[in-house]
């Protein structure tokens, strides 16, 4: 079965207008807060259902309005859902009471912290960044679980929220907004090392891409990446390897170190940049010929060798250009000289 619907956020003063859905019983909105809008009756345009939903939900008259996404909605019941999503900047008239709830004008940095759905969150985000037209698909298990999201027509990256532990809250998050609000998330951290011909280790750093959105043209471990939504530690750090560098190895060829929580905020593109980690660090002492890795250029610039005592010298004393964690450093430090005692 599907539906055609608006939704729209009237914006003053640097908040949005929010109705908070509590009167109806079957209400999938139940305790929601969302924009007001809701389903086109017959014949009407896009337009003319915004006015009309606004007008009865609000008592104001719509004057300067931006048509700014369609949202497909897959509940995951059987229900698809096409939503007209719309700002609106200027209105008339007087409020009234809206029969669907409570209307609140919400600073828009405090929206985030009310009881919405997660995929709202992707495009509050899509809207603050003055994102041009988008379709926007976001599919649900039948409940509140984001199961899937597409932005024009490609996925978007879904991570599972995890505790202090590591454990997964049930929550998904898109890439995006769990780099904007600081939302803890898993990571797998490959060290490929070797030892030079005195018999110290050497670690292989990679260049990020200058393409990247975050830290660009720094150097990183050698292969890392975020945990997708379902996927393990393991299979995450093997992918990574083949990935980025082009090794393909086995299970059992990498060697679990710790676990390293890590936590770094920056701007990055007139954006905030909120990176909280739980990583599961291995590392990787297969053979690695420079001259033989293909590396992916959306990710990897280059890479190179480097004493590993030299490394933790160059990130304590900021002398290097990296995204590297000290800390984490020395616990590959301490599992290789674990090793060899």
């Amino acid at each position: 079965m599907t539906s055609l619907s608006t939704l729209c956020y009237i914006e003053k003063d640097g908040k949005y207008l929010m109705l908070h859905r509590t009167v109806k019983k079957n209400d999938v909105n139940k305790d929601k807060w969302i924009g007001v809008g809701g389903h086109f009756e017959a014949d009407e345009s896009p337009e003319e259902c915004l006015l009309r939903e606004v007008r009865e939900e609000t008592g104001y008259e719509l004057v300067s309005w931006k048509y700014r996404a369609v949202v497909t909605f897959v509940s995951g019941g059987g229900v698809t859902e096409y939503m007209s999503l719309f700002t609106a900047d200027g209105f008339s008239g007087e409020p009234a009471p809206c029969d669907e709830g409570e209307l609140a004008w919400v600073d828009k940095a405090e929206v985030l912290r009310l009881n919405i759905w997660e995929g709202d969150k992707i495009f509050f985000r899509l809207l603050d960044e003055e994102e041009g037209f988008f379709s926007l698909k976001l599919r649900y298990d039948g409940g509140d679980r984001l199961m899937e999201a597409a932005l024009n027509g490609r996925p978007m990256e879904l991570f599972d929220v995890r505790d202090e532990s590591g454990a997964c809250t049930g929550v998904r998050r898109e890439r995006g907004v769990a780099h904007r609000d600081g939302s803890r998330h898993g990571t797998a951290h490959v060290w490929a090392v070797r030892k030079d011909e005195a018999g110290a280790y050497q670690v292989l750093l990679q260049k990020r891409s200058q393409e990247k959105d975050s830290y660009p043209g720094c150097y990183d471990i050698s292969a890392a990446g975020h945990v997708a939504a379902g996927e393990g530690f393991p299979e995450t750090a093997l992918r990574e390897l083949k990935e980025e560098l082009g090794i393909t190895a086995q299970p059992e060829e990498l060697a679990f170190a710790g676990w390293h929580h890590g936590y770094c905020e920056d701007v990055f593109y007139g954006k905030p940049f909120r990176d909280r980690e739980i990583s599961a660090v291995y590392v990787y002492e297969g053979p690695v010929k420079e001259t033989e890795l293909s590396l992916q250029k959306e990710e990897v610039e280059s890479v190179r060798w480097m004493d590993l005592e030299e490394c933790i010298k160059a990130v304590r004393e900021n002398s290097m250009a990296s995204c590297l964690y000290e800390d984490e450093l020395l616990m590959v430090r301490d599992y290789l000289g674990g090793r060899s005692r």
